[in-house]
């Protein structure tokens, strides 16, 4: 991604790419934010062309269950925005304060929302033609064949692809001079890019990045994983994250097969007990093989160092709960093109750089947390501790305070400046998601005054342009 982008923005720069076959990457099986579509789009490569080549589908957005006991609440919907939320946004954030204040209103996000609507009728995200208000998407994604679709590309954009395994990074007062090759060979470059994953070789391990961890906040260090054939009934156009005994299982949908995982706190589960527990949640015994995973959560204290900026995992890393890893490479490499242009390709911009890609991060690791810290589940220890977890950030623990307070949680968003984060209508999800209202009206003012069968109505016809999700797949080619 990184190798694009540069390519893109400085077409005349020389970029090079160093990576060793010998070295395999991590990827599992990926969901997106909407932001991938601009990547793609910057670069002029459309779906047709990468989609099939990558059994990439589309996504509408994160089905979440069993993060909750309340009943009625076993289940919500995280939407990708949508300009229809216009009409439906405004009267959701008014039913969730009416219900708070203790009136009896619907006021659970799933009927509010197109994406929701979309995906639990397998519908995909591309409107009909003479429909112009179409939603924002992500897609699922086969990693290692995106990754070997923007090789491809890069290569013939003129980016230099060298397979070489790294020995040695030469550092002289605080900068890279140059990478040794096994055998020898040196490397020179102006600016070298660290995306060697968890090592960090050149960030961590030869400039001394101090790493800040997000252990105390996010207790999930772990992974296993394994794919299950598609769904032969059907190609879902939503990940599904469900909660289990110490973490939660992702449900990818490809067009070849389905990508699983188990996300979990490895002091509260053994790597056997995680594995037995997905494969009983997967329902396949001792079929197939899977793979265990380690975390290191958290981030690097600056991004950009003398010349070498880190990307990936080697710049950090929150759990993929919310399928935040390549948005935020996305994010690190375009601000990063445009701060060291703004400043005459000089470090001039490199601390409000720094600033603002640890706020993202710190930003979306509140979100993250908020989801474990507010859950509704009382059978393990994992749970009840979470929910217990008192290590917040002053962000984070004013945006709770406003909700069970009954305050304008779209004004906090707003007032905090981290709307570019998580917009007003995610956070209200969550927390309505869950069914964190009152168990008991104080003063039951009736029915409220959220109109849900227009609602209901107006979503149902704007479904009505949108068509089956494995349809327009096959559409792609």
């Amino acid at each position: 991604m990184a190798a694009n982008l540069f390519a893109h923005a400085w077409p005349s720069a020389s970029v090079t790419v160093i990576e060793s076959p010998e070295i395999g990457i991590i990827g599992v099986g990926e969901g997106s934010t909407p932001q991938l579509k601009a990547f793609f789009d910057r670069l002029g490569i459309a779906e047709a062309e990468w989609m099939p080549a990558c059994n990439a589908t589309y996504k509408n957005g994160i089905a979440f269950h069993g993060w909750s006991e309340r009943a009625g609440y076993d289940g919500y919907f995280h939407p990708l925005p949508s300009p229809l939320d216009l009409h439906t946004a405004p009267a959701f954030f008014d039913a969730t304060r009416q219900r708070r204040h203790g009136q009896d209103v619907w006021a659970h996000p799933d009927r509010f929302f197109l994406p929701a609507r979309l995906a639990a009728e397998r519908l995909a995200p591309i409107a009909a033609e003479a429909f112009p208000l179409g939603p924002a998407y992500g897609y699922h994604f086969d990693a290692h064949l995106v990754g070997a679709f923007l090789r491809d590309h890069a290569v013939k954009q003129g980016v230099v692809h060298l397979e070489r395994r790294i020995v040695e990074v030469a550092v002289a007062d605080g900068v890279v001079t140059h990478l040794v090759a096994e055998g020898g060979e040196q490397i020179d470059g102006d600016l070298f890019v660290d995306s060697s994953g968890f090592r960090a070789v050149i960030h961590q391990a030869a400039l001394g990045v101090p790493f800040v961890s997000f252990g105390e906040n996010l207790f999930n260090d772990s992974a296993v994983v394994m794919p299950t054939p598609a769904d032969p009934t059907g190609t879902a156009s939503a990940t599904r994250a469900t909660a289990l005994r110490a973490g939660w299982a992702w449900d990818i949908p490809l067009t070849s097969r389905t990508g699983n995982g188990y996300v979990y706190a490895s002091s509260y589960c053994s790597k056997d007990e995680a594995e037995a527990e997905l494969r009983a949640h997967l329902g396949v015994g001792d079929e197939g093989t899977a793979r265990h995973l380690s975390m290191k959560v958290g981030r690097v204290a600056e991004t950009w160092v003398g010349n070498s900026l880190a990307v990936g995992l080697s710049q950090g890393f929150i759990e993929p709960l919310e399928a935040t890893a390549l948005h935020i490479v996305q994010a690190t490499v375009e601000g990063f093109i445009q701060a060291y242009e703004a400043g005459g390709f000089t470090p001039a911009n490199r601390d409000a750089f720094n600033t603002r890609i640890a706020a993202r991060y710190d930003g979306i690791r509140d979100y993250i947390v908020c989801h474990y810290r507010m859950n509704r589940r009382s059978d393990t220890a994992y749970w009840r501790d979470n929910a217990a977890n008192d290590r917040l950030s002053d962000s984070l623990k004013s945006i709770i305070t406003c909700w069970f307070i009954g305050g304008d949680l779209e004004a906090e968003i707003t007032q905090q400046g981290i709307a570019g984060y998580y917009a007003a209508t995610s956070w209200h999800c969550l927390f309505a998601g869950y069914g964190v209202y009152p168990e008991t009206a104080p003063n039951p003012a009736g029915p409220g005054s959220t109109d849900m069968a227009a609602i209901d109505d107006f979503l149902r016809r704007a479904a009505r342009n949108f068509g089956d999700h494995r349809a327009a797949l096959a559409a792609l080619g």
